[in-house]
């Protein structure tokens, strides 16, 4: 009989108390755990983290994942506060990390596009992408509207895509990402496809009537679909208890028969098992499966306002917030359950690397992310003159036959 998610079982005594990668992660999520997910962190401690399919270097590429997402922000950050010619800009996901890299690492993200999964986006999609496998100094030469970008320079960053890696795209609308992810596992129905889709969206989404109309088709049409809400407790300004009468946004998509669960989107992998579950649930034809998790942006909603060079995280005033619309405890409260910091403990406890080679890993994912920068930010600029094309179609179009 399959387990609901909703539901997990109990570990015995024994287990507990077996110095175990498991045992590890209990502790791990119990630490500082009413500050990041209040009620629902209770739930967390009493969850089982069995270490699952996770072989060393799954463990430490998924490190490394987190760390590029983590270092591509910060670099990106500080190039919008220091470089006056850079023209990039973005919703940063630093903080967020630990969820695009356990969902992702889960995905079918390279291969023959047609059994390739799919990733959707909304807001803060450099996190997803770089979870999905896109080559990153395109990313970065696309996000400063570089001919040579990904998208030719068209996309900038609400609205880049890979069709090579599985990454459909993001969307700088609230609400429309869901609705198109769940067409695309629709069609994989359809074609009696074992692709997954995935979409990536923020708490303010329930807000927006696609949430509901989602989910509902959703399991209605029992689509391979996995909705993953990140809920960093803002949506834009204002947080998300004023539009949401759910503690977790989780129990809105129970009420739909579809499996929830609510996760610590600090721990890359509760998030790796949560996601493992959904994936094989959804391949198996099983359908749907939403997963929250709790999470925390360091960064204010848009740009780096607030931020200094060479820091992580917005203290500082934001003028478009028009007050300080969170408490600074709250954010340094959640940098003390830092998914990086959360992520290297995994690996030297669990004796996959010691200290130095964690340390080591980190370095040269920093170097990496430089390089990506350099080439990206050498890389000629878009002409004016080329902002109608791909716009009307061109050259001779045959006429649409109709009857």
């Amino acid at each position: 009989m399959e387990r609901d998610v909703t539901t997990p079982p109990r570990e015995t005594e024994d287990q507990l108390a077996s110095p175990s990668r498991r045992g590890f992660l209990q502790l791990a999520a119990a630490t500082g755990a009413a500050v990041s997910v209040g009620r629902s962190a209770r739930a967390l401690t009493e969850l089982p983290y069995p270490a699952g399919d996770l072989s060393d270097e799954k463990l430490v590429e998924m490190y490394r994942t987190i760390l590029r997402i983590r270092w591509h922000e910060r670099t990106q950050a500080d190039q919008m506060l220091t470089n006056p010619d850079y023209r990039g800009y973005n919703h940063f996901y630093a903080g967020q990390e630990a969820v695009a890299t356990g969902v992702c690492a889960n995905l079918r993200n390279s291969g023959p596009r047609d059994q390739l999964d799919l990733v959707y986006s909304s807001h803060r999609p450099s996190g997803h992408a770089i979870a999905k496998g896109v080559d990153i100094p395109s990313m970065v030469a696309e996000m400063d509207f570089r001919a040579t970008g990904m998208n030719g320079g068209y996309a900038a960053e609400m609205h880049i895509a890979d069709p090579d890696v599985g990454f459909a795209g993001a969307d700088g609308m609230i609400g429309p990402a869901p609705v198109v992810a769940s067409g695309s596992a629709f069609a994989f129905r359809a074609r009696g496809s074992d692709q997954v889709a995935v979409v990536f969206a923020g708490d303010g989404n329930y807000a927006a009537p696609h949430f509901h109309s989602t989910l509902n088709n959703a399991k209605l049409l029992d689509l391979p679909l996995i909705y993953v809400c990140e809920n960093n407790l803002y949506h834009q300004y204002a947080h998300y208890s004023l539009s949401c009468p759910h503690e977790d946004i989780a129990s809105a998509a129970a009420a739909y028969g579809i499996p929830a669960v609510t996760v610590d989107g600090q721990n890359v992998v509760e998030v790796y098992n949560a996601a493992r579950e959904a994936v094989d649930r959804a391949r198996g034809g099983g359908g749907p499966t939403f997963i929250e998790a709790k999470t925390y942006r360091y960064y204010n909603h848009w740009g780096a306002p607030g931020a200094k060079a060479g820091e992580l995280g917005a203290f500082g005033y934001d003028p478009l917030a028009i007050t300080h619309f969170r408490p600074e405890k709250e954010l340094r409260a959640w940098m003390q359950r830092d998914p990086v910091d959360i992520a290297r403990k995994i690996l030297v406890d669990w004796g996959v690397v010691d200290s130095a080679r964690a340390a080591e890993i980190e370095e040269e994912v920093k170097a990496e992310i430089a390089e990506a920068f350099e080439w990206g930010l050498s890389q000629p600029l878009c002409n004016p003159e080329d902002g109608l094309k791909h716009v009307f179609a061109e050259g001779t179009v045959p006429a649409r036959q109709f009857g």
